[in-house]
């Protein structure tokens, strides 16, 4: 009989953010294969776990498979790590999971960390629906394809950055989305965890004037059909206060305020208008 293919959660950051099975199965596989084995043996030496390791990344995806699959016909048990958080999300492993299942060796999730979850939860942005995008294109010209790609979409968009392009992806984001609100995850179970908000435009210049570093994670407020048929002239604004309100369950100030925004005016000016319509109707 073949041995299984685990795919194991490792933490993010924080050394305690590991479950006990995820512990276990380390120290029980023939084989860790690891996307840089200097940073796995950090975590192995922490939890005193001495399994052999070998290297599985983007560049020798392809031909290590080959060798990890022949083990696992051999009845071997191989556990799948990324440097930090879930295997295959937007780390190698599509290859080898894809091979395993083709040739029905088991295949097991073993659940844990992972930085796209976090953001979301603690953006204040909606859960019930979202939809994660991996990492950004490195070139201004397919992000913004991206990013137009997924504007009229209403769920909640999340996606990773590096420090050095988020500035250029903020405004790209802003140029072709608005100002939605958003937040960055910064350095998320570490040191120096940072969650920044605000929208689009807002953290754009926060960004400019101070350079992130670290691990981001950018999360982005959905398409709004209340706002937007606003904008489109399509219902009065005291309809699209009123819709707003009861979409998402806020008071009607609050409402007025994020219709403004996606208007470009001010809270002050929106609620002028929001009186006028009301001494006209």
């Amino acid at each position: 009989m073949s041995g299984t293919l685990y795919l194991v959660a490792t933490p993010i950051g924080n050394l305690e953010d590991i479950t006990l099975r995820a512990l276990r199965i380390l120290k029980e596989v023939s084989l860790i294969a690891c996307e840089d084995t200097r940073q796995t043996s950090k975590l192995l030496q922490h939890y005193l776990i001495e399994r052999p390791t070998i290297s599985y990344y983007e560049h020798n995806e392809r031909e290590r498979t080959e060798q990890l699959i022949n083990r696992l016909l051999e009845g071997q048990s191989i556990a799948l790590v990324s440097d930090a958080g879930t295997p295959i999300i937007s780390d190698p492993g599509f290859v080898l999971v894809n091979k395993a299942i083709s040739l029905q060796i088991p295949v097991v999730a073993i659940p844990g960390a992972s930085a796209l979850l976090p953001a979301l939860i603690t953006s204040g942005l909606a859960s019930h629906e979202f939809l994660f995008i991996g990492f950004l294109p490195a070139r201004s010209g397919e992000r913004r394809k991206k990013f137009l790609e997924i504007k009229s979409l209403p769920f909640t968009i999340i996606c990773y950055e590096s420090p050095h392009r988020i500035a250029q992806s903020l405004i790209d984001a802003q140029e072709i989305l608005g100002a939605r609100k958003a937040i960055i995850a910064r350095e998320l179970t570490k040191l120096y965890e940072e969650i920044l908000r605000g929208n689009l435009v807002e953290l754009s210049e926060l960004v400019l004037e101070k350079p992130l570093k670290g691990e981001l994670v950018l999360v982005i407020e959905g398409f709004n059909l209340a706002e937007q048929t606003i904008i489109d002239k399509e219902i009065s604004l005291g309809q699209a206060v009123l819709n707003k309100m009861q979409t998402d369950n806020i008071d009607q100030m609050t409402a007025l305020k994020a219709i403004a925004r996606a208007l470009g005016i001010s809270k002050s000016e929106a609620y002028r208008r929001l009186q006028l319509e009301s001494k006209e109707s």
